[in-house]
């Protein structure tokens, strides 16, 4: 299946999303924090990126989502800053990368990045995957245009927090292969305390259900890998403060076919450590909770390595004893 954009590079279409998306920085609102600040002028709003992205590191992952790591490993892009505050980051030396002095990540050139992209498929990646995006599509647009006519015709992977503004996905429609976000409140005021978001399970909504009208149900090839479609990760918080059932009925009520990985990871870090509810992980019961709200709403597409996690913890927190 051949990517998306290449169509619309062939169209010239690509070129011009691109060049919109850059002139939409003047005055930015490309998340639904609508700063109002001039990126072209270097000027930072709550993400503090500027005209350049900024990445910390690009190598192939193996410990994505099956049908995205496959065999190969996922060609992953990691950039820095976010447009969410998550009290719970794993990957706080990234997504707040101004409050580690000794951490790495540097801003870079439209080529540079390209760069990135193109080496990444050389080395055999199934895919391009790009971590926490939603704040730098211009920089990702005008990359993959120098990508695309250089010859890169991997599926492109967008990973982000679900944090993302209609207009901007609409710039995205015809160009992402895959859309990997993030389900992670349903609650507003989980949101506010957790994320200093409040309106995020709102927003997370609309755009789930944008990137599903964009790309459909997961379609997978005859080796397992992703090709097109949506994947959502919704990760299991203790005390069922994630909204865990209220999600599962959303995204069946989008489809019975949403592929979903209900993640057992969450572990106590940063800020998190200094909330009681959020200062233990999930308890077996807890995630084999999570994994029965998403089956009695009538999914099943549940990601097989997130479920044999989950049947490990679960077996070794209550059955082994």
């Amino acid at each position: 299946m051949e990517p998306s954009y290449i169509a619309l590079h062939r169209s010239g279409e690509l070129v011009r999303r691109a060049e919109a998306a850059v002139a939409a920085l003047e005055r930015c609102v490309l998340c639904p924090r609508s700063c109002g600040v001039n990126r072209i002028e270097d000027t930072r709003g709550y993400c503090r990126t500027g005209r350049l992205a900024g990445v910390a590191s690009h190598d192939l992952h193996f410990g994505e989502e099956s049908p995205i790591s496959g065999s190969r490993g996922s060609g992953t892009i990691f950039f820095t800053h976010c447009n969410l505050s998550c009290a719970f980051c794993q990957n706080r030396e990234v997504s707040h990368i101004h409050e580690f002095p000794e951490a790495e990540g540097h801003p870079v050139t439209a080529r540079e990045l390209a760069g990135m992209m193109l080496s990444l498929a050389r080395r055999g990646a199934h895919n391009i995957n790009l971590v926490s995006p939603s704040h730098v599509v211009p920089q990702i647009l005008e990359a993959l245009v120098i990508a695309c006519e250089e010859g890169l015709n991997l599926p492109l992977v967008y990973n982000s927090g679900g944090y993302d503004a209609q207009e901007t996905l609409r710039l995205l429609d015809g160009v992402v292969d895959i859309y990997m976000p993030d389900a992670k409140f349903w609650s507003s005021d989980a949101a506010k305390a957790y994320a200093d978001a409040q309106d995020y399970p709102q927003r997370a909504r609309e755009a789930i259900a944008e990137m599903h009208r964009q790309v459909d149900d997961l379609v997978v090839n005859d080796d397992g890998i992703a090709e097109r479609g949506l994947l959502v990760r919704h990760l299991v918080l203790p005390e069922g403060l994630a909204g865990t059932k209220d999600w599962m009925v959303f995204l069946a009520r989008l489809s019975l076919n949403t592929y979903v990985n209900v993640m057992a990871q969450y572990r106590t870090c940063g800020p998190a450590a200094k909330r009681r509810e959020l200062a233990r992980s999930p308890t077996g019961a807890e995630i084999a909770q999570a994994k029965r709200m998403a089956r009695e709403a009538g999914l099943s597409r549940l990601d097989q390595r997130e479920a044999e996690l989950a049947k490990f913890l679960i077996d070794g927190l209550l059955g082994g004893a």
